[in-house]
């Protein structure tokens, strides 16, 4: 699944071909997608213009002028392809190509610019819905979603109060959308290893038994933004299903220093240990049991 930095440089492909833009034609070629379209989706996006294009999470949201947003949610394989009037932008290549067939193609936004945009999603695992504006930090998909990563509210301060006295382990307590939102499995196990936290340790380690950030949070936080700003300026990490709007690949995967390494040699000059590889909660993490010892 697409991770933060992944839609947060799909958001940025889309944004200029999008914001000021009005839908001139919808194209809703089946009834659903992971879940189904709202209704009169077509009728509710024709003739709005898109004021801005934001991300919560792992969420893009188009602000129209009708008092709406329309909420995106790319799953595991959905992509958009942007048509300009004076040029067609083809997707990239993938580690393993999900297939880009028109069979695929189940949105098409026409737009008075003469930009067309075609989401594609091969496993149908994304979906579109349509609220109201004034209400979105209060809607389903928003309700109970943590802090953003990349905000001015992750500090280690706010982690040691999110984290103080559990004993759950520290990744598992990063991956929980609702403490933060849009953390996902690559780059949480590329910040606890820059942070040299053992990702099986109990989240609480971060704080004091007052509940005061120790050392290690602030670390960590100052990780996590650093390992995300990083992906998002190289484009992300463009693994397996994902590309870029603009079919562009971004090249944070080869600045992976734990992720997908399990038997390689340690990228800490002097470390001389072995990444390995556990399971936890039915997803891979990969560590170096030199460099984050418990």
């Amino acid at each position: 699944m697409p991770e933060l930095p992944e839609v947060e440089t799909v958001r940025r492909g889309l944004e200029p071909a999008m914001v000021g833009a009005r839908f001139t034609k919808v194209e809703q070629r089946r009834p659903d997608l992971r879940f189904p379209f709202p209704a009169r989706f077509v009728q509710r996006l024709e003739g709005a213009t898109v004021r801005a294009l934001s991300r919560r999470a792992k969420y893009l949201i188009a602000d129209l002028s009708t008092g709406e947003s329309l909420i995106m949610h790319l799953g595991m394989t959905g992509r958009f392809t942007v048509e300009l009037a004076d040029a067609v932008i083809t997707p990239g290549e993938f580690h393993y190509e999900p297939g880009t067939m028109p069979i695929h193609d189940h949105v098409v936004f026409r737009f008075d610019t003469g930009a067309r945009i075609t989401y594609n999603d091969v496993r149908r695992f994304g979906y579109m819905d349509l609220a109201p504006s004034a209400e979105l930090a209060t809607c389903k998909h928003f309700a109970g979603l943590g802090i953003e990563p990349l905000g001015n509210a992750l500090s280690g301060a706010t982690l040691a109060e999110l984290f103080h006295g559990k004993i759950a382990p520290l990744k598992a307590a990063l991956l929980d959308q609702r403490l933060i939102a849009g953390l996902g499995n690559i780059y949480v196990c590329e910040a606890l290893f820059r942070a040299r936290l053992h990702p099986e340790a109990p989240a609480g380690i971060v704080a004091t038994k007052t509940g005061r950030p120790r050392e290690s949070a602030h670390r960590l936080a100052e990780e996590i933004r650093a390992v995300l700003n990083e992906a998002v300026a190289a484009g992300g990490s463009t693994l397996r299903d994902f590309a870029h709007a603009d079919g562009s690949l971004g090249y944070f995967q080869h600045a992976f220093k734990v992720y997908d390494r399990e038997g390689e040699p340690c990228a800490t000059p002097g470390c001389g240990g072995t990444v390995e590889r556990i399971v936890q909660l039915g997803r891979s993490t990969f560590y170096c049991p030199r460099c984050q010892r418990r």
